[in-house]
């Protein structure tokens, strides 16, 4: 969690979180606000669960809307700081 909210405030992280149980083995989905694959590269490689070979990542270039980049901001204003320290 704690790079997770590293690349979050430091503006590269635009959405993170886990999926729900299935066959299909995909444990995770982050968004990230880079202008390259590269870019993405290298700050997954800091991860741990990556570092570790815990989870291997996919990379897969993608444009949406600006506003996403708002999804961390509201995030803080809507849960409460106790219910944060639980994430």
């Amino acid at each position: 969690m704690a790079n997770i909210q590293r690349l979050a405030k430091e503006g590269k992280l635009a959405v993170a979180g886990p999926f729900m149980p299935s066959d299909s083995g995909w444990r995770g989905l982050f968004i990230l606000a880079v202008e390259s694959v590269e870019e993405a590269k290298a700050l997954t490689e800091t991860d741990p669960v990556i570092v570790n070979g815990e989870m291997v990542a996919e990379y897969h270039p993608w444009y949406g809307s600006a506003a996403l980049m708002a999804t961390a901001e509201l995030h803080e204003r809507m849960v409460p700081p106790e219910a944060a320290k639980a994430d």
